[in-house]
């Protein structure tokens, strides 16, 4: 199905972006691993070359408009197309909107709205027809705990940026989706609780694979009905009443 696409993948080199580059390279892509984790970037491609894969690291900082442009001629210049992308970057703080600085406020939206937004340009200009991209958002888009005013915030503009992007992008055949992951294990699965699983209405946590396979599925080119909308991927939490008793 993916047999010598070319897919691009932001924040690769660990968690959900890690899985992603995995299933992808299993499914015959040539994985582009872009992220600012140049040993943990390094080592992945180690792994998947070892393993007879097609996987290519570049450092990449996607806060920066020439490192982004860089990084998508780079990726088009060795495999000859640029078939996929997927924006996985993302970071978090926890801080009181009566504290959070404009410095962190910028950090966190540059890094996860305007980096996803400077990424789907610059691949798009590669890209063909029947190409694609999605995007990470979050159920934070939707619903949020204290002090994640920041995080919620990129998070939200994903979801809108991806329907606008959609539509701008219909010209050149290119599909945008976004998926707004819940609770997604990235550490150790098997210290998780009871409660952590049973809380649930799918009856467990998230694993990164099952980000991954909905990446899959929204780029299989059979799906190319699918655009502009946000897939979201929580276990159900997001739909489940929450009584105090």
């Amino acid at each position: 199905m993916f047999e010598n696409k070319t897919v691009l993948i932001t924040g690769a080199a660990q968690g959900i972006g890690k899985s992603i580059a995995e299933h992808y390279a299993k499914e015959g892509a040539n994985v582009v691993l872009a992220d600012v984790q140049k040993n943990l970037g390094t080592q992945l491609e180690g792994e998947l070359l070892s393993a007879g894969y097609s996987a290519f690291f570049l450092y990449t900082d996607v806060c920066s408009e020439e490192h982004v442009k860089n990084t998508m001629e780079m990726a088009y210049k060795r495999y000859g197309s640029l078939d996929i992308l997927v924006n996985n970057t993302g970071k978090m703080k926890s801080i009181s909107p009566l504290e959070l600085t404009l410095s962190d406020w910028d950090d966190i939206i540059n890094t996860n709205l305007r980096s996803v937004f400077l990424c789907a340009r610059e691949a798009a200009k590669y890209m063909k027809k029947g190409s694609s991209i999605v995007n990470l958002a979050s159920t934070r888009a939707f619903m949020s705990e204290p002090h994640t005013e920041s995080y919620a915030a990129s998070k939200g503009g994903i979801v809108a940026l991806t329907h606008a992007l959609a539509t701008s992008f219909t010209e050149f055949g290119i599909t945008v989706n976004s998926i707004a992951p819940g609770w997604i294990e990235t550490g150790d699965y098997s210290e998780l609780r009871a409660i952590d699983h049973s809380q649930h209405p799918s009856g467990r946590v998230g694993r990164p694979d099952d980000i991954a396979r909905t990446c899959l599925y929204l780029t299989d080119p059979r799906n190319n009905f699918i655009t502009g909308t946000n897939v979201t991927v929580d276990g159900g939490m997001t739909k489940k009443m929450i009584y105090e008793e």
